[in-house]
């Protein structure tokens, strides 16, 4: 089995510099919100501004990629809550994660309602970004389905879309209303993608038994 080589030198630099810069910038826009300036990220990192910009050209490239390392965390969070528990804990656990970290929250909710305008920055990174999040729970609810652990009534693309939209509605309410327990509202919803049963109606008893 032949081994894959890292990056070397300059290459291998640039890629852990290009790591330094988003985490900066992850954890600034999380304590600070979109306040977070260029210059806040590029002091944490100890670069200048045009180093920083050398890595993300524009202010909404580096925060579409803050989006980005925002879903791979939240996901890591509900696959583990998930493999160790249930769907209903997995989706939860998304839930708790919207809550946990509210300016990051609220930089998604700000730039997916200016990113339905096809002229923003941002609108083919959510178009792309709804699309594969919907195929990929598609394909997590078509296993789930054949497995007896999810109602199969109605077709799982249907479902996939629904749980999608719950999520987004109530991470817009949270941001309202921060009294709204939204894992506790997703547990439910959750719930009731459960198997239905009785849809098929029983055979009816003949007399002759």
């Amino acid at each position: 089995m032949t081994n894959q080589r890292k990056p070397r030198g300059p290459y291998r630099k640039s890629a852990e510099r290009r790591e330094q810069i988003l985490q900066a910038a992850y954890e600034a826009i999380d304590d600070y919100g979109e306040r977070a300036s260029l210059q806040d990220i590029a002091d944490r990192v100890g670069v200048t501004q045009p180093a920083l910009t050398y890595y993300f050209p524009t202010r909404e490239d580096l925060l579409l990629a803050v989006l980005e390392r925002r879903d791979v965390v939240g996901k890591a969070s509900a696959g583990v809550a998930g493999r160790q528990e249930s769907m209903v804990q997995g989706v939860a656990a998304s839930a708790r994660h919207t809550t946990e970290h509210p300016a990051l929250a609220k930089l998604y909710v700000t730039l997916t309602a200016a990113a339905t305008d096809p002229e923003s920055p941002a609108h083919g990174y959510f178009h792309d970004r709804y699309q594969i999040l919907a195929e990929e729970v598609t394909r997590d609810f078509d296993q789930e389905q054949r497995a007896g652990r999810l109602r199969a009534d109605e077709p799982a693309g249907h479902l996939a879309r629904a749980l999608l939209a719950v999520l987004d509605g109530l991470q817009l309410q949270w941001m309202h209303d921060p009294t709204v327990d939204i894992a506790a509202v997703a547990e439910t919803f959750t719930r009731l993608l459960a198997p239905r049963r009785g849809l098929v109606p029983e055979p009816k008893q003949t007399g002759d038994d």
